[in-house]
């Protein structure tokens, strides 16, 4: 396939990818090439027969696997946003054989040698600071890939990070699938009742778009909780939407997850850890299992008895309907009548307000002009993957091109459920690459014609995914392995979190939240309301994430040979001893469709979001209180964080803009815990 577009770097702007001219068949003939060039690449610089040096090393390392790079990260983002039968089967053929590849590369004991020997002299190599801590990154993550293991339990790594790599694979495609057909399909518009008349357009838009013209289709979202909860008046309408929700994938899934943690806590085993939880946090800023279970042990109490002092106000308000206990299909529906009779906050009111071009530009867009004097221009000539994809060129306040940023905003039958970012080419003065990165959401299209309405909610999933977008667009960093949002796992989410601040900020709210027909703004009043309403559900919330972030814990602290019979046993009595069995709360996500650990990534690793909140709590005061101008404190949040990915400890970066290690009060404050 001479004419495969892989095969060469891409001649558009900042190496976007072509993607008018990709094509299914051309993946997997460039998956094949490319883990067959890096394994050329590899065997080149350990057959040079100079001495090892940092250029002919670490340098030549780092140059590696330049095709596979560019399939991978278009492969992977498309097989989450819009993906088929097809995709699907090669996903599942590519993880193992990928997996296979990264053990062909960090188990190579001729490469590790060479990197051992530059290790135990770096301190006579005279490196730089970045140079330094690339040659001490890879030593790490060469021990931690079974480097020095011995043949035999090489032999046994190999067969379990290939397991788990299909079983990774097979977990998402089962929560996708069962996502897909649990989708609440209704007869008549009555049904829903509380929604707007938007959303019950939207509802029948859906319905037709997925073949079911005169049905109103509730198309599941990825967490627990479904957002039409909060307004659908109709109980039994509200209780089958969260039964079907809380069971997905529950036959096939369960199983599978009893099977990955088994394997995962052999693997830790192997590499000389008590648990996989424990193999994960020493790479993290955590450090230690102990500091990750004493920060959210220490949640638990003040959390649960806040969402206890919540359900009394609930209680109330369904007593009057006839409803003797609030159930978990209720909470949202009272929580929400709750902010509408004592606080005057009605979510319906609110989304007119909330118009997505308007919240995107005007928002976002304006945000990070006054914070890091970006400006934006859509760039229609740009071909992105989907047609619904847009791509816009990131300028710098002098002018200068920064990179490309491109929006897929909306949910569709083959994407994903939930938001994230993606690199598809990642900053590198090495390389002479500029960045070009991806927000996926999942906001549902309305009826043909109308505006893109969003909920409260969505706009701080915009404003997060883009800090995301954000920490890659900044990236200024030499080499590959720092690029971007390469930084522990409980760090990343830090500045996203960050930039969430500025959907709130009374210049950004301002200049966004107007209403899409008449242009009023969101009057003051209501913004005061809305503060004060955001207090209430802080119980809620925090229990529904810790649920999710100890249930992870104690999937991933089994010890080896455990025995675990049935997933939904485990995660009763795992929620149970961490103080958590809230049958009107459950887990943000449940075993069996808890992607974020059985499939991305994130695997003993939700606690994340918590730890990382510590640290945007803190910074959040640090812009409102530290003297400086936004725009300045910007450039200083920039300059020492968001620009130095993971070329300088995280903690450090840290310190650099604040001035002070984390403390927790600021975010035992924010969520009414202290």
């Amino acid at each position: 396939m001479s004419d495969n577009p892989f095969f060469e770097p891409s001649t558009l702007v900042y190496e976007l990818p072509p993607f008018a001219a990709i094509r299914e068949e051309h993946y997997l003939p460039a998956f094949e090439r490319g883990m067959a060039d890096q394994l050329a690449e590899i065997a080149a610089i350990t057959a040079d027969p100079q001495p090892p040096t940092f250029d002919n090393t670490l340098v030549a390392l780092e140059r590696s696997g330049a095709l596979l790079r560019r399939v991978g990260a278009v492969f992977f983002n498309q097989s989450s946003a819009d993906t088929n039968e097809t995709l699907d089967a090669l996903d599942a053929e590519i993880s193992p054989r990928l997996a296979a590849h990264r053990d062909a590369v960090h188990l190579d004991a001729a490469l590790f040698a060479r990197i051992e020997d530059l290790h135990g002299r770096r301190a006579d190599l005279g490196l730089d600071a970045q140079s330094l801590r690339l040659l001490e990154r890879h030593h790490t993550l060469f021990v931690r890939a079974g480097a020095r293991l011995g043949p035999a339990e090489q032999t046994r790594l190999r067969e379990l990070n290939a397991e788990l790599a299909s079983a990774a694979t097979a977990f998402q495609q089962n929560v996708a699938a069962d996502t897909r057909a649990r989708a609440l399909v209704l007869d008549s518009a009555e049904q829903l009742d509380g929604l707007s008349a938007d959303e019950v357009a939207a509802a029948a838009e859906n319905g037709r778009a997925l073949g079911r013209d005169g049905a109103y289709v509730l198309s599941l979202k990825s967490f627990s909780n479904q957002t039409e909860l909060a307004q659908l008046t109709d109980r039994s309408v509200r209780e089958r939407l969260l039964t079907a929700s809380l069971g997905r994938a529950s036959d096939l899934n369960g199983p599978l997850a009893i099977r990955m943690a088994g394997l995962r806590a052999e693997r830790a085993a192997l590499l000389g850890h008590p648990s996989h939880a424990a193999y994960v946090v020493e790479d993290e800023t955590a450090g230690s299992v102990e500091a990750v279970g004493g920060l959210l042990a220490r949640l638990v109490p003040p959390a649960v008895a806040n969402a206890g002092r919540e359900a009394v106000e609930l209680a109330a308000l369904a007593a009057a309907d006839g409803i003797e206990e609030i159930a978990a299909h209720d909470w949202a529906f009272y929580s929400e009548r709750v902010r509408l009779t004592s606080y005057q906050v009605d979510a319906a009111v609110l989304r007119p307000y909330f118009e997505l071009e308007r919240v995107l530009h005007d928002g976002v867009f304006f945000a990070a002009n006054l914070a890091y004097g970006l400006t934006f221009t859509e760039r229609p000539d740009l071909v992105a993957y989907h047609p619904e994809a847009r791509v816009f060129e990131v300028f710098e306040e002098d002018g200068g091109s920064l990179g490309l940023f491109i929006g897929d905003f909306h949910a569709r039958e083959s994407k994903r459920g939930g938001a994230w970012m993606d690199e598809f080419v990642s900053q590198s003065a090495l390389l002479d690459r500029r960045p070009v990165v991806v927000n996926n959401l999942n906001i549902a299209r309305p009826a043909a014609g109308e505006p893109v309405l969003l909920t409260w909610d969505e706009v701080r999933t915009l404003f997060h995914e883009f800090g995301h977008a954000l920490h890659g667009l900044f990236s200024d960093v030499r080499y590959p392995l720092f690029a971007g949002t390469e930084v522990p796992r409980d760090f990343v989410e830090f500045p996203s979190q960050v930039n969430e601040m500025w959907m709130t900020w009374p210049a950004v709210l301002a200049n966004y939240a107007k209403h899409h027909v008449t242009g009023e703004p969101l009057p003051a009043e209501l913004v005061e309301r809305m503060t004060a309403a955001e207090a209430f559900g802080q119980g809620f919330r925090t229990v529904e994430y810790l649920a999710a972030a100890l249930l992870d814990w104690a999937w991933h602290t089994v010890a080896v040979g455990q025995e675990i019979t049935d997933a939904q046993e485990f995660e009763a009595r795992a929620l149970a001893q961490a103080g958590l069995a809230v049958a009107a709360i459950p887990p943000r996500y449940r075993t069996t469709y808890f992607n974020h650990v059985f499939a991305s990534g994130y695997s003993a690793g939700y606690y994340a979001y918590i730890w990382s909140e510590v640290l945007d709590a803190e910074t959040v005061e640090w812009f409102a209180g530290n003297g400086r101008s936004v725009r300045e404190s910007g450039g200083l949040f920039r300059a020492e964080l968001l620009s130095r990915g993971g070329s300088v400890d995280a903690l450090e970066c840290f310190r650099a803009v604040v001035g002070r290690d984390p403390r927790p009060g600021p975010l035992l404050a924010r969520r009414g815990l202290g």
